[in-house]
């Protein structure tokens, strides 16, 4: 029998827990490229800790699509409106704070799906433009959200414990042509 694919719908509360052990799969398989070391291991379990989780789930300027096939959470995107970037083209901007999808689900259009969806709800509250920040080792996204009519638009920084990293600021106008 051929699983269904997935679905994407709003997060809830109850999806706290496999929303906090896929961000720190993802975030692992991208960032952790060298292995684990006590700073990476730290910021991964305060980023995905249940309080924050739960917190981004209460925050009303947030908005988490999850895609779950089959009862399993497989990927999801968290969209932040207002979410203002000197960066970013003028206008009123949102936030595509991360877009997750676990590895076997990558290349089959589950991570389009998501950025649609993300797109639609930034629209539906007014957004103008979506911004987000990729770091620049991670070509396989940088190559995804430039496929998708996203522009550079300058470097900013993620720190944490007293280490840099550098992102780059990517943007589009949701006025364009969708996502596609």
């Amino acid at each position: 029998m051929t699983p269904e694919p997935p679905t994407l719908r709003r997060a809830v509360l109850a999806d706290v827990l496999c929303l906090r052990v896929l961000g720190q799969q993802v975030f692992l398989d991208t960032y952790a490229t060298e292995g684990i070391r006590p700073t990476l291991a730290r910021e991964v379990l305060e980023t995905f800790s249940e309080r924050a989780t739960q917190a981004v789930l209460a925050d009303a300027a947030s908005c988490i699509t999850v895609a779950e096939r089959d009862g399993h959470l497989v990927g999801f995107a968290h969209l932040r409106l207002p979410a203002v970037n000197a960066l970013a083209p003028a206008g009123v901007q949102a936030e595509l704070c991360r877009l997750y999808v676990q590895a076997p689900f990558a290349g089959r259009g589950l991570g389009r799906a998501l950025l649609v969806d993300a797109e639609q709800r930034a629209r539906e509250a007014g957004a103008t433009v979506l911004w987000l920040k990729v770091w620049v080792h991670n070509a396989r996204a940088r190559a995804f959200y430039a496929r998708h009519s996203f522009g550079d638009c300058g470097s900013t920084w993620y720190e944490f414990e007293g280490e840099r990293h550098e992102n780059r600021v990517l943007a589009r106008r949701l006025d364009a042509v969708g996502a596609g």
